[in-house]
Protein backbone atom coordinates (compact mmCIF):
# COMPACT_ATOMS: atom_id res chain seq x y z
CA UNK A 1 0.00 0.00 0.00
CA UNK A 2 2.83 2.39 0.82
CA UNK A 3 4.42 1.79 -2.60
CA UNK A 4 1.08 2.46 -4.30
CA UNK A 5 0.85 5.87 -2.64
CA UNK A 6 4.43 6.70 -3.52
CA UNK A 7 5.42 6.88 0.15
CA UNK A 8 8.47 4.99 1.28
CA UNK A 9 8.55 3.03 4.48
CA UNK A 10 11.23 5.35 5.80
CA UNK A 11 8.63 8.15 5.78
CA UNK A 12 6.45 6.11 8.12
CA UNK A 13 9.45 5.42 10.34
CA UNK A 14 10.33 9.15 10.42
CA UNK A 15 6.75 10.00 11.35
CA UNK A 16 6.73 7.40 14.12
CA UNK A 17 10.06 8.71 15.44
CA UNK A 18 8.74 12.25 15.36
CA UNK A 19 5.66 11.40 17.44
CA UNK A 20 7.80 9.34 19.79
CA UNK A 21 10.01 12.40 20.34
CA UNK A 22 6.97 14.61 20.89
CA UNK A 23 5.63 12.20 23.51
CA UNK A 24 9.02 12.14 25.27
CA UNK A 25 9.17 15.96 25.35
CA UNK A 26 5.59 16.24 26.65
CA UNK A 27 6.54 14.03 29.59
CA UNK A 28 9.23 16.57 30.56
CA UNK A 29 6.85 19.54 30.53
CA UNK A 30 6.22 21.14 33.92
CA UNK A 31 2.57 22.16 33.96
CA UNK A 32 1.51 25.14 36.10
CA UNK A 33 -0.63 24.61 39.18
CA UNK A 34 -4.17 25.95 39.50
CA UNK A 35 -2.90 28.74 41.74
CA UNK A 36 -0.30 29.80 39.15
CA UNK A 37 -2.93 29.76 36.38
CA UNK A 38 -5.29 31.85 38.53
CA UNK A 39 -2.53 34.37 39.27
CA UNK A 40 -1.45 34.67 35.65
CA UNK A 41 -5.04 35.01 34.44
CA UNK A 42 -5.74 37.73 36.99
CA UNK A 43 -2.58 39.58 35.92
CA UNK A 44 -3.59 39.41 32.24
CA UNK A 45 -7.12 40.68 32.96
CA UNK A 46 -5.85 43.55 35.14
CA UNK A 47 -3.21 44.52 32.61
CA UNK A 48 -5.82 44.50 29.84
CA UNK A 49 -8.06 46.86 31.80
CA UNK A 50 -5.16 49.16 32.65
CA UNK A 51 -4.13 49.41 28.99
CA UNK A 52 -7.76 49.90 27.92
CA UNK A 53 -8.10 52.78 30.40
CA UNK A 54 -4.80 54.30 29.22
CA UNK A 55 -5.78 54.11 25.54
CA UNK A 56 -9.25 55.52 26.29
CA UNK A 57 -7.68 58.55 27.96
CA UNK A 58 -5.20 58.98 25.08
CA UNK A 59 -8.04 58.69 22.57
CA UNK A 60 -10.11 61.28 24.44
CA UNK A 61 -7.14 63.64 24.64
CA UNK A 62 -6.23 63.37 20.97
CA UNK A 63 -9.88 63.71 19.93
CA UNK A 64 -10.25 66.82 22.09
CA UNK A 65 -6.95 68.29 20.81
CA UNK A 66 -7.75 67.66 17.12
CA UNK A 67 -11.31 68.95 17.62
CA UNK A 68 -9.99 72.23 19.01
CA UNK A 69 -7.54 72.63 16.16
CA UNK A 70 -10.25 71.95 13.59
CA UNK A 71 -12.66 74.35 15.29
CA UNK A 72 -9.98 77.06 15.27
CA UNK A 73 -9.24 76.71 11.57
CA UNK A 74 -12.82 76.07 10.42
CA UNK A 75 -14.21 79.13 12.23
CA UNK A 76 -12.12 81.32 9.98
CA UNK A 77 -14.23 80.46 6.92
Amino acid sequence: MAEELGISKSTFRQLRDYFSGVRAEMRRVTWPSKQEIYGMTLMVVLTTFIFAFYFAICDWGFRHFVGRILDYFLQGR
